[in-house]
């Protein structure tokens, strides 16, 4: 598994990212987490790890824009679970539920992708199809227009054309007469 991207978080509040060596804001840490970047926030004085607050941080700004993903009755319900004996239990089971989703989600992308793919396989074959036909059809043009041309062994012909050709001599008799 790829380590973490490390952030240190300053006394002053502000947020350093080690690896790409600059200051980030909690939307730039929003991002990498949405393109598949796992982070770790740590406190830069004491090293104590403050993921935890800073992803809910993250969490609670987004739900403050837009359409909520965690609606009333669902964060009720949550804090509900605090302190309740099966706390554990709804906490494995929402990681199992949202892993279980974002898998869904991988699969659908790539059916999809491949769904995009398949318009163009049937193109590309009529494609190979039509230049097959296309091929024969000159082909059998060439072969109409100069007919010698195709055959294996074509005789010597006369370039003047057929008006200028001369007739085949007729054979000798055995006699040794010239043919009348």
């Amino acid at each position: 598994m790829i380590p973490p991207r490390v952030i240190r978080k300053y006394a002053n509040r502000r947020l350093y990212d080690a690896t790409a060596s600059r200051h980030v804001t909690l939307e730039d840490i929003r991002r990498l987490i949405a393109a598949g970047e796992r982070v770790q926030v740590v406190d830069d004085r004491s090293g104590e790890d403050l993921t935890r607050a800073v992803l809910l941080q993250i969490i609670s700004e987004q739900e403050q824009f837009g359409s909520p993903v965690l609606s009333v009755q669902l964060l009720e319900g949550i804090i509900r679970f605090y302190g309740n004996p099966v706390q554990d239990m709804l906490s494995r089971y929402l990681e199992q539920s949202l892993g279980a989703v974002m898998q869904q989600q991988r699969s659908v992308q790539a059916q999809m992708a491949k769904a995009m793919e398949a318009p163009l396989a049937p193109l590309a074959e009529l494609t190979r199809q039509n230049m097959e036909m296309w091929s024969r059809m000159q082909a059998q043009m060439l072969a109409a227009l100069n007919p010698q041309a195709q055959a294996p062994n074509p005789p010597a012909a006369n370039q003047n054309g057929p008006e200028d050709a001369e007739a085949p001599e007729a054979p000798t008799p055995p006699d040794g007469s010239t043919p009348k």
